[in-house]
């Protein structure tokens, strides 16, 4: 491999990347990116700092990863080093395991998008928790909306299968569920070294199952699972509808907990109100304990804001901050990527952070909306922006425009509404919900690819948006 591989192979990435976002966006977060080495089928590149890492991770990893899979191939592993680090001179690879740093103040942050292999039982040593070192206790910022469940977490991380089993938590996107759980996987690996801790979400874990069964390899799927010693699912409502994958976690889940494994799981609603489960599993899931994260109270709110600003090294105004804090009030998440975007606009404006960016870019963030999405809203508004009629898409035609038109409905329903996927085929063309889980791996990869596709469905949210 001659020695400047790596440059032609992530500039081929760049024409991808470049093709599918705004030209201020490609300057000010792809421009600055260097790379450093290919090798082993991981492409490592350079970026300035954390946040600039956190950034890209947050808004752009599906799009990195579609360009190196179609330029590079299938299966092609990205790994970051910041290049600001004077201090730390290891590396640790996409598997954690570490190793001398061959690229000196550099420290590699692992990408997080890589699976376990089910199909293979290592030691236990050589188990890769997948936990995200930075959701931790230290960072993950108490209130009154989250401290009940905090403190569950902390004593389960301390007695592991001994308190609270299955320790089963629940509540909106964006509150820190998914934080709470590697943190108490984290304190778990970091008191139990030798435990077998694993981290899966639900999908991935059904994914797994799914290709157990087309390579002839469930024995293997099920035995890899019963050697785990924490087994943590990260939304369980994903299993709602199908049948075999719950069938299968059953068997898990009663091996484990029968003998003395913790399992910790989270749904974005609580057991009673999950839809398309088994009442076997709902029962097994409040053995332990069910415990509620709320949306933040302002207080909260505020608290994160600051341990964020703190955490990323940024100078904003108190007042700024209890303007986001009062305004926007959905999820830590949309305060984070407030916090992002004030920063982004300070940089590429070359202004400071006040009161008049902030609201600016709050108004734009928000949602404002008087009722929630409907699929007939759905339905209404992809049929009107193909110009197709909406009795069409119900018909069993296999006309190419009219299965689009149905797989973007179905795609935007899943997205924007907490139907099932049951419910979304019975609604639209009378499917069923593998079929709605293609359209939306389909729709899904082709906006990842097509840039203007990717613009008609953003066009059509805004529609919905304003309904």
């Amino acid at each position: 491999m001659i020695e400047n591989d790596h440059v032609v192979l992530w500039n081929r990435c760049l024409n991808i990347i470049r093709d599918n976002v705004p030209d201020t966006t490609y300057k000010t977060w792809f421009e600055p990116i260097v790379p450093l080495k290919y090798e082993d089928h991981a492409l490592t590149i350079g970026v300035p700092s954390p946040f600039f890492y956190e950034f890209l991770e947050e808004k752009f990893v599906d799009l990195l990863r579609a360009a190196l899979y179609k330029e590079i191939g299938e299966g092609t592993q990205l790994m970051y080093c910041i290049l600001t680090d004077k201090t730390n001179h290891i590396t640790v690879n996409i598997e954690g395991t570490k190793r001398s740093s061959a690229l000196p103040a550099q420290t590699v942050i692992k990408d997080g998008n890589k699976a376990p292999n089910p199909m293979q039982a290592p030691a236990p040593q050589d188990l890769d928790p997948h936990l995200n070192p930075n959701y931790n206790f230290e960072n993950f910022i108490k209130g009154n909306s989250n401290e009940f469940s905090r403190t569950v977490g902390e004593t389960v991380a301390k007695n592991p299968a001994r308190t609270f089993n299955p320790l089963f938590l629940y509540g909106p996107s964006g509150v820190g569920k998914t934080h709470l759980i590697n943190a108490i996987g984290t304190r778990i690996k970091e008191l139990y070294p030798e435990k077998r801790v694993l981290y899966v979400s639900a999908h991935l874990f059904q994914v797994q199952y799914t290709d157990s069964v087309r390579t002839n390899h469930f024995n293997d799927f099920i035995s890899f699972y019963q050697t785990i010693d924490v087994l943590i699912i990260d939304d369980i409502q994903e299993f709602a509808g199908v049948t075999k994958t719950q069938n299968t976690f059953f068997h898990i889940f009663n091996h484990l907990h029968q003998n003395g494994k913790q399992l910790i799981l989270t749904s974005d609603r609580a057991p009673v109100m999950l839809q398309g489960m088994e009442e076997r599993l709902l029962t097994r899931f409040k053995w332990g304990l069910v415990a509620e994260l709320e949306k933040p109270d302002v207080e909260l709110r505020k608290n994160i804001l600051r341990n964020k600003i703190r955490r990323d090294g940024l100078n904003i105004p108190e007042s700024v901050i209890n303007y986001i804090a009062e305004n926007v009030n959905e999820s830590v998440r949309e305060l984070e990527g407030i916090i992002n975007s004030l920063l982004a606009q300070s940089i590429i404006f070359k202004r400071d952070v006040d009161i008049d960016l902030a609201e600016r870019i709050v108004r734009k963030a928000v949602r404002c909306e008087s009722k929630p999405i409907t699929i007939e809203d759905i339905i209404a508004k992809v049929c009107s922006h193909y110009e197709i009629e909406e009795s069409a898409i119900h018909t069993k035609t296999r006309k190419r425009e009219v299965v689009q038109v149905r797989q973007v409905a179905m795609f935007l329903a899943k997205k924007h509404t907490d139907a099932s996927s049951s419910k979304i085929g019975q609604l639209i063309g009378n499917k069923d919900h593998a079929t709605v889980l293609h359209a939306c791996k389909i729709v899904k990869d082709q906006v990842e690819v097509d840039k203007s596709f990717k613009a008609d469905i953003e066009e059509i949210e805004a529609l919905l948006r304003r309904k």
